[in-house]
């Protein structure tokens, strides 16, 4: 079948990075890589890299310098082009996910119209079978029998014989009439019916392609986060080791040590807060729920994790920006259906679970770039779009609570600046989440 992958924004930045986003997926790069810094490597053996000795002794030697020198950028370099491929995989399996998701749904449309059509029409039938058995009752009850003796015997004034032979002829009329209309409507039935089962098998493998799709698109951007995980020390080793080569002075491994726990530290820090976010956000919706009052029913701009004793909470902060239905799409200018509603939240803000539930994709998806969907049990889903690079904070089949942090709000995907896209799920379908929500106890 065809994958041809969703319209979005032209990005390389898709995969989480803390830093340069070019070596965001580096890890992938680890593997396969010539011994560019050993010298006498042979050309199967796998990439190794320079320790401080090697530095620290090339540095000495101006051949064998330029030589290190020459190995790192070509290294660092493949590091890049090893990013962006994983990148670019990781976009066009969730674009084919997406494309995937898109085709099963509208299948499962078409089964829906085929199977309300050819009832409608069943019904129909049944209901003018129904008319034309009356009409043969009325017929009987009538004296078809007592017109037919009287034509035999000559009996009876013949204007009331003619009369009579004209309401029978009227009566026999409107029920071949119905008669005929019976076994239209009846012939449509079965033929909607046949259409239905048809869509149906046609249904049955579209999901699984999709689902196929999913595990595809999940795969690839699992691959994408263990890479950059992976890949962050030796990158920045690397750059360490380069930046030593090029100077005029001796860095000592203590000098590197310090800089690397220095920004260790700065990563925990970074981590350290959005924790103590999610806690704060998690303890507002405690006191909310505690306090047995209902959420926001209107106005804007609510606090990320406000609600309501029902389990929901407000995914993020934010008034909206564009809401579900028929909108002209701020990209393309085309007329199309918002799946969602926009909230105008900062950058790098959070994103909270609306409920509790168990993730189900984290990844990229089409336009909506990189996306989160929690399954939430009861044919009941939510989904987050737009997500920053970097910005995931859970992982599939994590479970998770009303209130947990689940990503940063971003601009990924087709979208013109920061802000999360917030989807709510229904029987497979997605419905007004301001109208879900408000059922829910929760306003924006």
């Amino acid at each position: 079948m065809s994958r041809s992958a969703a319209p979005h924004q032209p990005s390389r930045v898709r995969v989480p990075a803390r830093r340069s986003l070019r070596f965001a997926v580096a890890g992938l790069s680890l593997v396969g890589l010539a011994g560019a810094l050993v010298l006498d490597a042979p050309p199967a053996q796998a990439a190794t890299y320079p320790s401080w000795d090697d530095v620290l002794a090339a540095r000495g030697q101006e051949s064998q310098k330029n030589e290190q020198i020459s190995g790192i950028q070509t290294l660092i370099g493949d590091l890049s082009a090893k990013a962006d491929a994983a990148v670019a995989q990781a976009e066009a399996r969730g674009n084919e996910y997406a494309d995937a998701q898109r085709k099963s749904q509208r299948a499962a449309e078409k089964e829906q119209r085929l199977r309300a059509e050819a009832d409608e029409h069943a019904q129909t039938a049944e209901q003018s079978a129904a008319q034309a058995g009356q009409f043969a009752a009325q017929m009987a009850r009538s004296g078809g029998a007592d017109v037919t003796s009287s034509v035999l015997s000559g009996g009876d004034d013949s204007r009331d014989l003619l009369y009579d032979l004209g309401a029978l002829s009227k009566l026999s009329e409107q029920a071949e009439r119905v008669e005929a209309v019976a076994s239209a409507d009846a012939a449509v039935a079965r033929a909607l019916s046949g259409q239905a089962d048809r869509a149906a098998t046609e249904l049955a493998e579209l999901a699984a392609e999709a689902e196929d799709r999913m595990a595809e698109a999940q795969a690839a951007s699992d691959r994408a986060q263990s890479a950059y995980d992976e890949q962050q020390d030796n990158k920045a080793r690397l750059e360490a080791q380069l930046a030593t080569l090029k100077s005029g002075r001796v860095r000592t491994e203590a000098e590197f040590a310090k800089g690397e726990a220095e920004r260790k530290a700065a990563e925990e820090r970074a981590r350290a807060a959005a924790a103590a976010a999610a806690a704060r956000a998690a303890a507002a919706a405690a006191a909310s729920n505690s306090g047995g009052g209902g959420g926001s029913g209107g106005g804007g701009g609510g606090a990320v994790g406000s609600g309501s004793g029902s389990g929901w909470v407000r995914p993020a902060g934010g008034y909206i920006t564009s809401g579900y239905g028929t909108r002209v799409h701020p990209i393309t200018g085309a007329q199309t259906f918002h799946d969602g509603i926009d909230l105008g939240s900062g950058c790098s803000t959070a994103i909270v679970a609306a409920a509790a539930g168990t993730v189900e994709y984290v990844g990229w998806y089409g336009g909506y770039g990189n996306y989160v969907r929690i399954n939430h049990g009861g044919g009941v889903k939510s989904a987050y779009g737009h997500i920053v690079s970097g910005g995931f904070r859970v992982a599939t089949g994590q479970q998770v609570a009303a209130g947990t942090l689940v990503a940063l709000v971003g601009s990924t995907g087709n979208s013109t600046g920061c802000h999360l896209h917030y989807e709510t799920h229904v029987g497979g379908g997605t419905t007004n989440p301001v109208s879900f929500m408000a059922a829910r106890g929760v306003g924006f």
